[in-house]
């Protein structure tokens, strides 16, 4: 659902002006990593979709921060659960900007519950939000990117689908199931020139990662090469870039903002 574009200009100019800039969806863009995504965007003059499930007035904020930084935008709101809720979504999309350029699947929630007491409804909660919620944005998104026969789909993952992490046994599954479902479209999509990759944040400043004992936090920092927290601006950079021209020769990738956490 639309729910708001860029005041300036108006009328028939408003919708050319916006079907010509290149255009981007961002999921879960109501805060955190995907504001920065959605702000980063805007910075370089994209027209940015501000997708939210529930928290209107936050993805209002976001989409303020756009148009405050010169881009354009509009706020949409659908489930990514729910298949339907997603295609509706796409399609008022691709009215409003003769479809995306770029994609980034950033929703998703964190649930965490030791195993032995790890209830039926967060497993399935988590798993329906961060990764079939990713599978329908992807497909919804691929429908469109194939007649283009161009595009960018950036998934964003987490650095514990590679190493674990105790309580998380949902969410580092759902992740790790995004990274190989990015590889598997990756091959898929190739042949109609769409790029297909993922990024895994690290520990990172979130509201995620605000409710974690402080203890928690400490040992999470010390395991960090670079010795700093990093910030939702450090994964917007790495989404500009995947979205760019200049990475058009990588596709298939899971690249770590993550500060050297993880060194395969």
């Amino acid at each position: 659902m639309e729910h708001r574009t860029s005041p300036t200009p108006t009328g028939a100019d408003q919708q050319k002006n916006q079907a010509n800039r290149l255009a981007v969806l961002v999921t879960g863009a109501s805060g955190g990593i995907g504001r920065a995504i959605s702000q980063a965007f805007g910075e370089i003059g994209w027209y940015v979709g501000v997708h939210y499930y529930q928290n209107e007035s936050a993805a209002e904020t976001t989409l303020g921060q756009v148009l405050k930084v010169g881009g354009t935008g509009s706020t949409y709101a659908a489930d990514v659960r729910e298949p339907e809720s997603v295609r509706r979504m796409f399609d008022q999309f691709s009215r409003n900007t003769q479809g995306p350029i770029a994609v980034v699947c950033n929703a998703g929630i964190g649930q965490s519950e030791l195993l032995v007491r790890h209830a039926d409804h967060i497993w399935d909660n988590v798993l329906a939000t961060n990764l079939t919620g990713t599978f329908n944005c992807i497909r919804a998104a691929s429908k469109v990117m194939m007649k283009q026969r161009a595009g960018k789909i950036i998934n964003i993952t987490s650095v514990v689908a590679e190493m674990g992490n105790k309580g998380q046994a949902n969410y580092c599954a759902a992740k790790a199931g995004v990274i190989g479902l990015t590889k598997a479209v990756a091959r898929e999509l190739a042949s109609r020139n769409i790029q297909v990759n993922a990024i895994a944040p690290g520990f990172v400043e979130t509201d995620m990662t605000a409710t974690l004992p402080e203890a928690a936090k400490e040992a999470m920092l010390q395991a960090v090469p670079l010795g700093r927290v990093g910030t939702p601006e450090d994964v917007a950079g790495m989404a500009v870039f995947l979205a760019s021209s200049e990475a058009d020769y990588i596709t298939g990738q899971t690249l770590n903002v993550d500060g050297g956490m993880v060194m395969a």
